[in-house]
């Protein structure tokens, strides 16, 4: 059951990938300024991302008991919503990018990504509240959980997307910091 949670968190990872922009150079030493704020605050998140998506897909074995699963899951939800929140405060921190309209993709990324550290928070509660003792109960929280990670996975990181489009994409992608902290959502089994 936990395979399918593990599949799902992964989709959460791909949020992410959506601040490395694309490739590019660019001569405004503002947004490379911006960029570099954002990209070195972004690194060591995207790895704590990485750390609770891979301790996720461990604990996916049938020998796994259900409070062990518990353990493994809230302090990955935690570390998610923990990641996801500070790089909405280094995007915040950081000000608007110097393009038209930086303001309100500023803005809008935050928001999203505030909205989604406190859905993570959200999981992490519902995990902790799972009763460890019944399996099949157990087993039918955490598929609402799944459900509930697959929609987040999906859900809009559209704003991150308009924060990163044209030349903030192109600032960011020159940025060495952005080029490593990409988060390779790696595939799993359902």
């Amino acid at each position: 059951m936990n395979k399918k949670l593990g599949a799902a968190l992964s989709g959460g990872a791909v949020l992410v990938l959506a601040l490395t922009g694309c490739s590019g150079d660019d001569s405004n030493e503002k947004l490379n300024a911006w960029a570099k704020q954002v990209c070195d605050a972004l690194q060591p998140q995207a790895k704590k991302i990485e750390g609770a998506n891979t301790a996720i897909q461990k604990e996916t074995s049938d020998n796994s008991t259900p409070a062990e699963v518990q353990k493994t899951d809230a302090a990955a939800f935690q570390d998610m919503s923990d990641a996801y929140k500070a790089i909405g405060d280094a995007v915040s921190k950081a000000g608007p990018p110097d393009v038209e309209n930086g303001e309100k993709k500023q803005q809008d990324a935050v928001k999203e990504l505030n909205g989604i550290a406190t859905s993570y928070a959200s999981l992490k509660a519902k995990v902790d509240e799972l009763d460890t003792e019944d399996q099949a109960k157990f087993a039918d929280g955490l598929k609402d959980i799944a459900t509930e990670l697959d929609k987040l996975g999906q859900s809009g990181s559209d704003a991150l997307r308009t924060l990163e489009e044209g030349e903030v994409g192109q600032a960011m992608a020159a940025q060495e910091s952005c080029k490593s902290a990409s988060v390779e959502a790696s595939p799993s089994a359902e």
